[in-house]
């Protein structure tokens, strides 16, 4: 938690000035290897769908899951067969793995577990991205488009539209790539991608270029679910109970989600959050991580997070999905790039008669 803190105040913590051979040690590696991709030294896969990368230049969260499963409703919607890619951040494997609504998040990842669950489409992990397609393809041949949950730096994969996700709150932090700041690559690599959404307004000077701009969304909640049912679709809203409540997280920010919270109970009166407590991003929960509560008091949390307390959580444990909200102007701008992406692969394949 030092690192968010630090990463995200303003200027550099002097603490991490020792660290400055390791950044220069971090960047220098990090464009040597984009450099041997680009000149063809190090193989680039082309998969025969078109991709979409959803990713991030900075540590943390900032909204990213909830824009992938956007896109994908938005591309279901157009009447297209879209699948899910993802590293499986945090399972065990066996990688490359389709995942479905009843896989195990230890095995194949929370955000993969949590995106079957709320999408219903196939989707693959593994950290092999090539493998992870030729699976999805060849189990579900029908499949039209891929969408990348994570992955931007993931030059071994050939895409046709990047998203970029930043958090409106944070920004870029103190502006500095890692170790010192928050960021994997450096703030020119924006005017390349082909979108930056914002997660809600800004508190943060705004860096892209004057080029490139941000598309705003903001997430919704969508309504308590209990923690111990059904995940995704087949969730069923419900009024939390009366009585005190602790709020935890294991999101790369859990202060949106506490800020949330808050909103969502301000109108209550017979609710009390007692407390708030924030876990590292990707936390492996256990039921031992809620032992310092006390039982008759009731635990709200992130459907991230559920989907890791469900196999131990009692009826009094609530989580609070949400959906990411987008203006129609980012759709239309979106629907005219990926059509151009589109002809090109039907012309790529007329071609080459793939």
């Amino acid at each position: 938690m030092f690192w968010q803190r630090a990463w995200y105040r303003h200027g550099v913590d002097f603490r991490l000035w020792l660290l400055l051979p390791l950044h220069w040690v971090f960047c220098g590696l990090s464009t040597v290897r984009r450099w041997l991709y680009r000149i063809g030294l190090l193989a680039v896969y082309r998969a025969p769908v078109p991709v979409i990368v959803v990713g991030n230049i900075s540590v943390g969260g900032t909204g990213k899951t909830p824009v992938t499963e956007a896109l994908i409703q938005w591309l279901i919607s157009q009447g297209l067969q879209p699948a899910i890619i993802s590293r499986g951040y945090g399972g065990r494997g066996p990688f490359p793995q389709l995942v479905t609504a009843t896989s195990s998040a230890t095995a194949v990842g929370d955000e993969p577990k949590l995106l079957a669950s709320r999408t219903q489409v196939p989707l693959a992990v593994g950290a092999n991205r090539q493998q992870a397609i030729a699976l999805l393809l060849k189990q579900y041949p029908e499949v039209s488009v891929i969408v990348s949950d994570d992955g931007l730096q993931h030059y071994a994969l050939a895409r046709d539209i990047e998203v970029v996700v930043v958090d409106g709150q944070r920004g870029f932090g103190n502006g500095w790539r890692l170790p010192l700041g928050p960021l994997r690559e450096p703030l020119s690599r924006l005017q390349h991608v082909d979108f930056i959404v914002q997660n809600g307004e800004s508190s943060a000077p705004k860096l892209a270029s004057a080029q490139q701009p941000f598309w705003r969304f903001d997430l919704r909640p969508d309504g308590w679910r209990r923690v111990n049912q059904a995940q995704g679709s087949q969730a069923e809203p419900v009024t939390l109970e009366p009585g005190d409540y602790a709020a935890v997280a294991g999101i790369g920010n859990p202060q949106r989600f506490f800020d949330t919270v808050a909103a969502t109970l301000a109108a209550e009166v017979t609710i009390r959050l007692l407390e708030t407590k924030a876990f590292a991003d990707h936390h492996p929960f256990s039921a031992a991580d809620f032992a310092q509560f006390n039982a008759l008091t009731g635990v709200l949390m992130t459907e991230k997070d559920a989907a890791k307390c469900q196999p131990f959580a009692p009826d009094h444990w609530y989580y609070l999905p949400v959906s990411a909200q987008f203006e129609t102007e980012f759709w239309q701008q979106f629907a005219n790039q990926l059509q151009t992406k589109q002809k090109l692969h039907e012309s790529a394949r007329s071609t080459y008669g793939g």
